[in-house]
């Protein structure tokens, strides 16, 4: 048994459950409505008694894809990012339509509609968490395979490329730091530390 997989007993040992209940949110409201993310400003009291007013990004979530060719080879799509002002290299992924969409038909949607693939076998590899600090974002990721052509769909502001890459390469990339997109990189060692390609 690893330390890691005792940390919950740890924890639990040092009380953390009670210093958590020290934070309490008094107020939330409203900055701003995205379209994709809603910003909020949360006063919350902290343990010393006083308030802190903190940022608070509204996600309604995210599915994405390693997607598996029959040769082994992993799809990725290539896009320009507004945030970073520069093309990236990433998996497949996109938002829920709603907060309560199955992520598992939100990663075959995105897939089909990025890649112009369609999975026949999904199997969730991980979810995580992109920005604990100010953002609930939550992505579960999923490994698909059997893979069919069908149709891809961009939206009307969507413009990318789909490549195909080994494993090995990809693992260089994130290690040379031309891929630095934190699902893509978390999506792609995880794939690799349980599939061992």
């Amino acid at each position: 048994m690893s330390r890691f997989s005792q940390w919950p007993d740890i924890m639990a040992e040092k009380g953390a459950e009670e210093k958590m209940e020290k934070y309490e949110r008094i107020d939330r409201k409203l900055v701003h409505k995205g379209a994709i993310i809603d910003y909020y400003q949360d006063t919350v009291k902290i343990p010393n008694g006083r308030t802190a007013v903190w940022d608070f990004i509204q996600h309604k979530g995210a599915a994405a894809v390693i997607a598996v060719k029959d040769d082994g080879r992993l799809l990725m799509v290539r896009q320009y990012r507004n945030a970073l002002d520069r093309e990236t290299l990433e998996i497949p992924a996109g938002g829920l339509n709603s907060v309560e969409e199955p992520t598992d038909i939100a990663a075959a949607r995105e897939l089909e509609e990025e890649t112009g693939y369609r999975a026949g076998k999904l199997e969730l590899l991980l979810s995580l968490r992109t920005t604990v600090a100010f953002c609930n974002e939550k992505i579960d990721v999923y490994v698909a395979t059997d893979l069919s052509p069908a149709q891809q769909h961009l939206d009307e502001d969507e413009f990318l490329a789909v490549e195909s890459y080994e494993l090995d390469e990809l693992i260089r990339m994130i290690y040379d730091c031309t891929i630095q997109d934190s699902k893509t990189v978390s999506a792609l060692l995880a794939y690799q530390h349980k599939y061992g390609r």
